[in-house]
Parts: C-alpha cells; structure tokens; sequence
C-alpha cells in the first residue's frame, strides 16, 4: 500500500510539474503575443511619423527651391529697374543741359523739353520708390529679394532636421521589426527610444526652434 502511495504522490507531483510548465508556457506565449503586438502598433506609428518627415523634406526642399529661383527673379528686375531708372537719368540730363545751353530756344520748345524732363523725372523717382499697391519700385523689389532669402535659409536650416530624422526612424523601424523575431524587448526600447529623438528633430524641422551644428 505505502508503494502505492508513493507511487501515486510522484505521478501526482510530475504531473502538478507539468500542469505548472505548460501553465508558465502559456503564459510566456501570450506575453510574448502581446509584446509583438505593441511592438507591430509601435512600428506603424513610426511608419507614419517616417511619412509625415518625407513630406516636411520635400516642402522644404521645394521652399527652397522656389524661394530661390524668386530671389533671383526680383535681384534681375532690380538690375532691369537701375539700368532703364539710369537711361531715364541720362536723358533728363542731356535734357537741362540742351536748356542751359541753348537760351535762343522758342518758349514752346522749352516747354515741351521741360515736360519731358518732369515725366522722366517722375519715372526715374517711380523707378526708386512705388509705395502704390503692387508696386514694382527698386525699394519694394529689393524688399521682396531679401523676404525670398530668408524663406530660402530657413528652409535649407530646416533640410538636416527632417533628413537625420528620417534617418532615425528608419533605424528604429529596423530594430522594431528585429525586436519582434527576437522577442527582444531592449531592442524594442533602443528603437523607440530613436524614434522618439526622430519625433523631436521633425518637430524641429517644422517649426524651426534651432538648426543642427552639422546642417
């Protein structure tokens, strides 16, 4: 009888072993399922975000682009502008020294050069200044040269922010993806932990706080 007994306690204890190893599998498996899971949302996030700093890169590369080729659109006009604003001088000078030099001229004549000197001067004065709503003057171009400019360097600072930013998610979405096969849940912290640093450097890219030393 006490051999039966024993018997029945080791049969029952080997098999309270195994109920406890395969309750412990169990468990291990579905906190591994959920870890892949959050791991696969984590990875999804950081595709999107990946997207969202493609589309700044290109905007600002295309911002700059544009504001450049702006610039030297209004730099060329205010060059045109100086060159007719000098014609325009030159005239009206030839003009009053006609005048000083010729006191016999006929009154009408000298009213008729007087006004053309008048309407070129207003010209060469319009040519400096033209405060009017759309104005074209020296002044306004050159304002609108320097305004592209600006939108030019702020937009190339930004360039560096949204492509080391890329860069990162990507690197994070590589770990994400190796964390899953391997169960690994550091390598799942390192990416995330990339990714979010990437999540600043688009911020940055954005709204332009600072521009990175290496940019």
């Amino acid at each position: 009888m006490e051999a039966q007994e024993a018997g029945d306690s080791i049969r029952d204890a080997a098999e309270e072993r195994r109920l406890a190893t395969d309750e412990r599998k169990l468990r291990e498996d579905e906190a591994r399922e959920r870890f892949r899971r959050r791991a696969a949302v984590a990875i999804g996030v950081l595709a999107a975000l990946l997207a969202i700093t493609a589309l700044g890169a290109d905007g600002a590369r295309e911002t700059a682009t544009n504001s450049n080729i702006r610039a030297s659109d209004a730099f060329a006009f205010y060059q045109a502008k100086t060159i007719r604003q000098t014609s325009y001088q030159l005239s009206a000078d030839n003009l009053r020294i006609l005048l000083q030099t010729n006191a016999g001229l006929a009154s009408a004549a000298r009213r008729s050069i007087q006004a053309r000197i008048d309407s070129y001067t207003k010209t060469i004065a319009r040519y400096e200044d033209d405060p009017t709503a759309g104005g074209q003057g020296k002044v306004q171009l050159l304002e609108q040269a320097r305004h592209y400019e600006e939108e030019r360097d702020r937009a190339e600072r930004q360039v560096p922010s949204f492509n080391f930013a890329q860069a990162l998610f990507q690197i994070a979405i590589v770990l994400g993806s190796v964390s899953i096969v391997s169960s690994s849940r550091r390598l799942l912290g390192v990416g995330l932990g990339l990714g979010l640093v990437a999540a600043l450097l688009t911020l940055n890219g954005y709204l332009f706080h600072f521009a990175l030393p290496l940019g």
